[in-house]
């Protein structure tokens, strides 16, 4: 007899599509949304630079090179062009001031000198004569109210004689009125003579000081030219070194050439040449540092040179307290200029990572440094050995500071150790 056989609802090929279908589907799920889509590159851990972000002292400062020079330095220049006649010194010489250095001939310079001369002192002497002269004038003016004066007494004597003789009509009124009109005329020309003298005192004192200023003006020439004929021979200015003093007998120096220095023993300056974008930040009094055979010297800005030649400006740095010992004039000193003080801050070794990424992110690896991923971050002030962290790092992140160019700027890297 026949018997109804069920049919399985769970057969082994339904159970195997159910399977096949949940596996394709938790594969789809996987792909979008469980499994990490990001670029990623496989790159060998050893390779790489590895550095710890640390909280610690930071300070902006630029590296610079100064070149040893002495703090004061006087430039000789030929004052009169000629021929150089006879070299007195060599160069590095230990001069004092006054010492002569070179001296210069120039023919047509003597021979014009020996011509003013002449005019001057025939100038000095005519000034002479004419103040002999008013001296004179003054003493013939003085000789004649003298003889007036004189003159007068003995007239007016006579005429009151006379006049008396003439009451007791003892004389005719014609030898009285001959008495009295000399006596008168006496008078006149007594005052007549003063005011002459008054006259001639007025215009005497104008004229003296006309002369005496007169004088003094050649006088002043004449020692010009004495002085301009004393600057054939150059002498020392100061005390100090003789430099760059490079002067042979029978060369051509024309006037306001430079023919070498003096460096004073005064002490040293460094001077250094400085990028042109820093040029609004720098300033006098600015502190900068340096160190020397172990020890460190600070120093400060004393002067800038605004004008920007290729690409750079120069300032001269002095040595605020003590200075090296043993530096030589050109010798270059690596300096630190700083601009600002040292302040807490967080901070990450500097690296190639930056002329990638601009500081605008980082690699951050991971607690098993197995791997690393890109992170946005903030980079403020930096110096030769450090940037300055503002946002996107924490302290004791480890990350990659070497160069990023074989990385193409991918999401993550994955170790290979």
């Amino acid at each position: 007899m026949d018997r109804i056989i069920e049919k399985k609802k769970w057969t082994k090929g339904r159970i195997a599509a159910i399977a096949a279908a949940v596996l394709v589907l938790f594969l789809v799920v996987w792909m979008l949304f469980i499994r990490d889509n990001r670029s990623r590159l496989y790159v060998d851990y050893n390779q790489l630079s590895i550095a710890v972000v640390e909280k610690g002292k930071f300070q902006e400062f630029i590296p610079v090179d100064g070149i040893v020079f002495p703090r004061t330095t006087i430039f000789i220049d030929a004052v009169q062009g000629g021929i150089v006649e006879e070299v007195f010194v060599e160069d590095g010489a230990m001069l004092k001031k006054g010492d002569p250095i070179l001296k210069l001939a120039n023919a047509n310079m003597e021979l014009s000198y020996m011509d003013q001369e002449t005019r001057m002192y025939d100038a000095i002497n005519n000034l002479a004569n004419t103040r002999i002269s008013l001296e004179q004038l003054r003493y013939t003016r003085q000789k004649e109210i003298t003889q007036l004066t004189y003159e007068i007494d003995r007239l007016k004597t006579d005429f009151r004689r006379k006049e008396q003789f003439f009451k007791d009509k003892l004389i005719s009124e014609k030898e009285y009125e001959d008495a009295l009109r000399d006596y008168n005329y006496s008078l006149k020309q007594l005052e007549i003579t003063l005011n002459l003298r008054k006259l001639d005192s007025i215009s005497g004192v104008s004229q003296s000081n006309q002369i005496a200023s007169s004088m003094q003006r050649m006088n002043n020439n004449l020692a010009l030219l004495q002085r301009n004929m004393d600057n054939m021979t150059i002498k020392s200015p100061v005390d100090g070194k003789l430099s760059s003093f490079l002067v042979e007998i029978g060369q051509t120096k024309t006037a306001g050439e430079q023919l070498g220095q003096i460096d004073m023993m005064d002490g040293i300056k460094l001077r250094a040449n400085i990028d042109e974008r820093y040029i609004s930040r720098v300033f006098t009094g600015q502190e900068a540092e340096c160190e020397i055979s172990g020890k460190t010297y600070s120093l400060e800005i004393s002067k800038i040179y605004t004008n920007v030649t290729n690409g750079s400006f120069q300032v001269d740095l002095l040595f605020k307290a003590e200075e090296p010992e043993g530096v030589k004039r050109g010798q270059t000193i690596q300096l630190k200029v700083k601009f600002s003080g040292a302040t807490d801050a967080l901070i990450v070794r500097r690296g190639g990572f930056f002329q990638e990424t601009g500081g605008n992110w980082i690699y951050v690896l991971d607690k098993e440094e197995s791997s690393a991923v890109k992170r946005a971050i903030k980079i403020g002030r930096q110096n030769t050995t450090h940037y300055e962290l503002l946002e996107g790092l924490e302290e004791g992140d480890k990350v990659i500071i070497s160069s990023y160019d074989n990385f193409n700027s991918r999401e993550k890297l994955i170790f290979r150790k």
